[in-house]
């Protein structure tokens, strides 16, 4: 008769819902007992261990897409800031234009800035910036948007913030992933050895019945 196939998967998930694989102490109670069958559990192994590799595979493909996207978003953070300070003035500011505040200053046109911007890995242009209170930004799908720079400031902090925490979700989803693959494997490994140990007493207990 064959036995009942207990679940694989412990009721007891991460904080993203991915279930715990239980470490199973004593293969012949979990399996029910000294005739029980094995192939349908390992089978449930199997199968438990090819969800683990695909959800860590997936996890992996993340990571790898977080970590080249966060650079772009901090570069780009990290100008459009640079833009805001270069408008109000703080980027000329020093502590020997602070004592001279009270100063008649000559007002004329600021120059505009000249810098380089990527075309592709490998190639980029020179440019001149004008100075602007607007930046345009690229939020994928080949859609593109024009914002005020305090605006533009505030949703790359807060995609910045998303991403990064993201990432650091993903990092600990991957350990988590690779923890609960070792002990499928470890539990695999023991029902097996458990079958063959099982088999091998049984054929020696035939052959001592024979002679």
């Amino acid at each position: 008769m064959a036995s009942k196939i207990k679940p694989v998967f412990s009721e007891e998930k991460n904080p993203r819902g991915i279930p715990k694989a239980p470490f199973i102490a004593d293969v012949e109670e979990y399996l029910g007992g000294p005739d029980a069958e094995t192939d349908g559990t390992l089978k449930a192994f199997q199968d438990a261990l090819a969800k683990y590799r695909y959800m860590d595979s997936s996890l992996a493909q993340r990571r790898a897409s977080l970590e080249e996207k966060i650079p772009d978003i901090r570069k780009t953070l990290d100008m459009v800031e640079f833009m805001q300070d270069r408008r109000e003035g703080k980027s000329k500011t020093t502590e020997d234009e602070d004592d001279l505040d009270d100063l008649e200053e000559e007002e004329g046109p600021q120059k505009p800035l000249k810098t380089t911007f990527e075309l592709n890995d490998t190639l980029y242009a020179e440019a001149e910036l004008e100075e602007t209170d607007t930046v345009f930004l690229w939020l994928g799908a080949n859609v593109m948007l024009s914002y005020k720079i305090p605006a533009a400031i505030d949703l790359l902090a807060t995609k910045l913030d998303v991403a990064q925490t993201s990432l650091d979700n993903t990092i600990e989803d991957l350990e988590f992933l690779r923890e609960q693959l070792t002990i499928m494997e470890v539990n695999t490994a023991r029902v097996y050895n458990w079958d063959v140990k099982r088999r091998r007493e049984r054929r020696e207990k035939e052959a001592a019945r024979s002679l």
